[in-house]
């Protein structure tokens, strides 16, 4: 179970250290492997899923109907755009140029642990999306009774 909010900085050569608290987990939860891939709901952000969480959802993505463009937009978001990552010595992974360029991730992201997944997100989009309030009506019936 991954959570939290980790500010990350992204080394010269696009690698970031995957925080101490989550290493071994990682370690022996994931096989050391983790797959990067977009976010297809919000800007500014990439997953990290851990692989046999990958695969679940690999799984799922590409059984969807490709006659349908939504079901392509997925597929290509999130599968056509998968790269598996092993940390190395230093519990480093390199994310690709083309994934930090497009959501604009520079030297400064947030790490977020999101249960089965982590989030990375560009700090000026994480930024933004934290000052973002809900309203009632963002809420729907379903969320009511949350006890937050």
């Amino acid at each position: 179970m991954f959570q939290g909010e980790t500010a990350i900085t992204i080394d010269d050569k696009g690698r970031l250290a995957i925080p101490t608290s989550y290493r071994d987990l990682v370690a022996r939860e994931c096989g050391n492997r983790l797959v990067i891939t977009y976010n297809p709901f919000e800007p500014g952000s990439l997953y990290l899923y851990p692989q046999p969480v990958w695969e679940k959802v690999r799984d799922q993505v590409n059984a969807l109907p490709r006659t349908r463009s939504v079901s392509r937009n997925l597929q290509l978001k999130l599968v056509g755009a998968a790269t598996f990552v092993e940390p190395d010595g230093s519990g480093r992974i390199g994310i690709p140029a083309s994934h930090r360029n497009a959501v604009g991730i520079d030297k400064k992201a947030v790490l977020l642990g999101m249960g089965d997944k982590f989030e990375l997100w560009s700090e000026q989009a994480h930024h933004a999306q934290i000052r973002q309030t809900l309203t009632d009506a963002d809420l729907g019936e379903g969320l009511l009774d949350l006890q937050l």
